[in-house]
């Protein structure tokens, strides 16, 4: 559920809550609440927006009311607490709402048990309401609420006690109608006792608290002499400072801060705060804390920092602690321990002043405002050589400040920038007060960037000048106002340094909307604003075209304001002495005598007291008189903020008197543009009843028409269902088409890798088929070869056979011839000769035997050869070989 549906339901159970104011009525508006608080809408709540505005209102009326319940105030309260928990919207129900009288109501009522939890969760509220606020003291109930206060200060309950000098530490200070009435009443001595016993209380917030209220009532009186002089100041420095470093939790640590910046006020204890012995050592701690501590820890570290600055003798410390290298900042007769830190607290501050804008802005604030201050002190002191590696990390830091933010991102983060720049441009003007280092500062300077930030404070400055803004967009246009001066004043001094920023310097002069920024300053009552708007205008006055004339009637129109100002503030005063007039005739009107014996002895306190007082009860007669006395400040105050507050209305009033005004006449003359109007609308009326009966005729033409469109609308919406039911169908084409589509993408994938392989497999189809043609062509030749062999081993085969066959007869003849050897022996001794002629003739065959033999070998040897040549064969040629190559093995 958004945001303004729950308000809505919320304004609509509040109205019904307060119609009828049953349990089921308060149960829903509670639920109701608490879904709001849900959404953590803060800023919409109090954005000033009608609808926010009445549900605020409706709350608060119902939570002022003594009928309701605790359960739904309670409600209530932790919506409240959620709100105030951010500046932005505690400042809007300050503005807006009565908030504190109803707080103030809601506590007056539940006074005789204070112990109760809407009691304490009430005090809380207030006490987070009214940090850092000023409250008026004409708000209803608030006499009651600091009379409760006063009591339960001084009970035992810790519970209630603490919230009470919490709330009470927040509505003393800086309020002098409520420290005059706190002083006016009759139990003031207890009060100053209770507090002063809370100085020794083991909780250090308690007696934070205690020395605030203290220190905001009784700081110039006697009391607080004899609590802040030198004796005891230092304990006081030493607690504020222990608290800060390590201080039990935020909230402690604020008001110890608050509680020191106060302090510093008085020139006594400034002083005192110069002569303690330990301060550097604190200062150091102090700073440290600036390195990796959260937002809230940062921002009172640097309110603490750049109120010490106000002190003269400090800031030079303060210089050296923060802005000196580590060997110089080891100040004689401290342990070096004590001041050694990893981190360089000049480059902490500078991360925080360089920080984003949707960051912590206070943060960034007062980092540039301490930068400002030290370095006043750096240029007053010659110490800019030893900054010099500082102000090279600055400077670029400070250019990127100045960058202005986009369009996009919001009119809030717009106006950050231009209130940071402003701090900026003071801490660059500071710098120019060198020579050296506004060399330093020309090297990083450029003129466009200077140009364009004089453009964006010029258009939001008319921007929000010319709208009839709220409070907060006027003070934001003052501050553009005022920055754009500074810049140009910057300008100014680097025109001789930096290139081209002359030419845009007077470019920029003679722009018409530079007289809205130079009317204010010169009609200020500042003095730094009117000596700046001068030195500009000195430069701007000899320029051809500087719009002077639009300068003396913005003057004059700013004069005019202001007079008429200055005579409601008269109204306002006249109507105050009246008012202190009936008061004091009010009071010496009565003549008694014991108003003439109170003036007796006030002229004998003045004339030293010559006479002897004879009179017993003189204490007691001064102490009516003061409590008489601080009666009628107290009632003067309240009527000074009625005043102030019935000033601020009559110029609201007179405000919408002059826009009711100005509509008016607007009103006027829209009236008489009608009245033209209207005649004129008599004379086409005349016109157009002549074409009204052409009209009719038409009217039951067109009547034919829209009964034959009717049909043809029902022929459409018949064409349309058809065209509904191929919409459907054409959606499950699409999906199916799609389907395929993917398909078809992973099938062309694979036809893609397919012809690749097939491509690939081509190629080495035809490296084997050229393998295969020339293994044919070898085959071929084999086989002519192995014919050829077939043929020459037939003939060889041949030889061997007649070889065998004249072998097989040598055999016979060499068996014949042993027949004959046999015969021959026999008759050997017949014939020598015959013996040996047959001899011979056996070795003969015997020789031819052996060469046989040797040539069957050699053969055989090539047969083998032919052997396995024709098995090669065989296996490369095809099986109709097998036969014949079986054969001839065989063979």
């Amino acid at each position: 559920m958004d945001v303004t549906t729950c308000l809505k339901s919320l304004l609509l159970a509040i109205r019904q809550y307060k119609n009828s104011r049953n349990t089921l009525n308060s149960a829903q508006l509670q639920k109701q609440i608490e879904d709001v608080s849900g959404l953590k809408c803060s800023r919409f709540l109090t954005s000033g927006q009608v609808l926010p505005s009445e549900c605020l209102s409706g709350l608060l009326e119902v939570a002022g009311d003594p009928n309701t319940s605790h359960a739904l105030t309670g409600t209530i309260l932790s919506l409240l607490a959620q709100l105030v928990s951010e500046d932005e919207s505690k400042e809007a129900l300050h503005s807006s709402y009565n908030i504190v009288g109803t707080l103030a109501a809601i506590v007056h009522w539940n006074r005789a048990t204070p112990q109760e939890p809407i009691v304490l969760q009430c005090l809380q509220v207030l006490q987070w309401l009214t940090y850092n606020m000023r409250m008026l003291h004409c708000a209803s109930h608030v006499d009651e609420l600091l009379g409760f206060l006063m009591i339960n200060v001084q009970s035992n309950n810790d519970d209630i006690t603490k919230p009470c000098l919490g709330l009470m530490a927040n509505l003393c200070r800086h309020n002098l109608s409520v420290q005059s009435h706190i002083k006016s009443q009759s139990n003031v001595k207890a009060f100053y006792r209770a507090l002063i016993n809370f100085l020794g209380h083991n909780c250090l917030t308690v007696v934070v608290f205690a020395l605030s209220i203290l220190s905001s009532l009784t700081l110039n009186e006697e009391v607080g002499q004899k609590l802040f002089n030198a004796k005891n100041i230092h304990q006081t420095f030493q607690l504020i400072f222990n608290i800060t470093v390590n201080g039990d939790g935020t909230l402690t640590r604020n008001y110890a801060v608050d509680l020191l910046v106060d302090l510093l006020k008085n020139p006594k204890i400034a002083d005192y705060l110069t002569n303690y012995k330990h301060l550097p050592v604190c200062l150091n701690e102090v700073v440290g804390l600036l390195h990796g501590k959260d937002p809230d820890t940062a921002v009172k570290v640097l309110e603490l920092l750049v109120s010490l600055c106000s002190v003269d003798a400090l800031r030079r410390l303060i210089c050296e602690t923060m802005l000196r290298p580590p060997s110089l900042r080891l100040q004689p007769g401290v342990k070096s321990g004590a001041q050694r830190r990893g981190p360089e607290p000049c480059l902490d501050l500078l991360q925080w002043a360089t920080g984003p804008l949707q960051g912590p802005e206070q943060c960034s604030l007062l980092a540039l405002a301490l930068l400002t201050e030290l370095f006043e002190e750096v240029v007053d002191s010659a110490l800019s050589g030893s900054t010099h590696t500082f102000v090279e990390l600055l400077l670029p830091a400070l250019q990127g400040l100045l960058q202005a933010p986009e369009p996009r991102e919001g009119e809030q983060l717009l106006k950050r920038h231009c209130v940071r720049a402003g701090r900026a441009m003071d801490l660059l003007l500071v710098l120019c007060g060198e020579d050296f280092l506004k060399t330093l500062v020309s090297q990083h300077m450029t003129s466009e960037l200077c140009a364009s930030q004089v453009e964006l404070l010029l258009s939001n400055t008319q921007d929000f000048v010319s709208s009839n803004g709220s409070s907060t967009d006027s003070r934001l246009s003052q501050v553009c106002a005022e920055t754009v001066l500074k810049t140009l004043e910057l300008m100014s001094q680097l025109k001789q340094h930096v290139a081209e920023m002359e030419t845009c310097f007077y470019q920029i002069l003679q722009d018409h909307r530079i007289v809205m920024p130079l009317s204010l300053a010169l009609t200020s009552n500042h003095r730094e604003h009117v000596q700046t708007a001068l030195r500009i205008l000195f430069e701007a006055a000899p320029l051809p075209h500087f719009p002077a004339v639009l300068l003396g009637e913005s003057m004059a129109a700013n004069n005019a304001y202001q007079q008429r100002e200055t005579e409601l503030a008269t109204r306002g005063g006249a109507v105050q002495e009246d008012g202190v007039t009936i008061g004091k005739s009010f009071c010496t009107g009565p003549s008694s005598p014991s108003r003439q014996n109170i003036d007796s002895l006030i002229e004998k306190l003045q004339s030293g007291m010559q006479e002897p007082m004879k009179d017993v009860h003189v204490s007691e007669i001064i102490d009516v008189y003061e409590q008489k006395i601080s009666a009628l400040a107290s009632k003067e105050g309240r009527l000074q903020d009625l005043l102030e507050a019935k000033a601020l209305a009559l110029s609201q009033a007179d405000r919408l008197i002059a826009q009711y005004r100005c509509q008016r006449a607007q009103a006027e003359a829209e009236a008489r543009k009608l009245a033209s109007l209207l005649k004129e609308t008599e004379r086409r009326k005349e016109e157009l009843q002549g074409e009204l009966s052409e009209q009719v005729l038409e009217v039951e033409k067109l009547k034919i028409d829209s009964q034959q469109l009717l049909q043809h609308n029902s022929r459409l919406q018949t064409v349309s269902d058809e065209h509904q039911n191929l919409k459907g169908t054409y959606n499950q084409l699409l999906s199916r088409y799609n389907k395929n589509e993917g398909m078809l993408k992973e099938l062309q994938a694979a036809h893609i890798s397919l012809t690749q392989q097939a491509e690939a497999l081509k190629k080495s189809n035809e490296g084997l088929i050229l393998q295969q043609e020339r293994l044919s062509a070898e085959l071929v030749q084999k086989e002519q070869h192995i014919a050829a062999l077939e043929e020459t081993v037939q003939e060889k085969c041949g030889i061997i056979a007649g070889l065998q066959a004249e072998m097989r007869k040598q055999e016979e003849q060499a068996c014949e011839m042993e027949e004959s050897m046999n015969i021959l022996r026999k008759e050997l001794s017949k014939t020598e000769q015959a013996r040996k002629d047959a001899s011979i003739k056996a070795s003969s065959l015997e020789l031819q035997k052996t060469q046989l033999e040797a040539k069957l070998q050699k053969k055989e040897e090539e047969l083998s050869k032919h052997t396995q040549m024709i098995a090669m064969i065989h296996s490369l040629s095809s099986g109709k070989l097998k036969a014949d190559t079986t054969a001839n093995l065989s063979l």
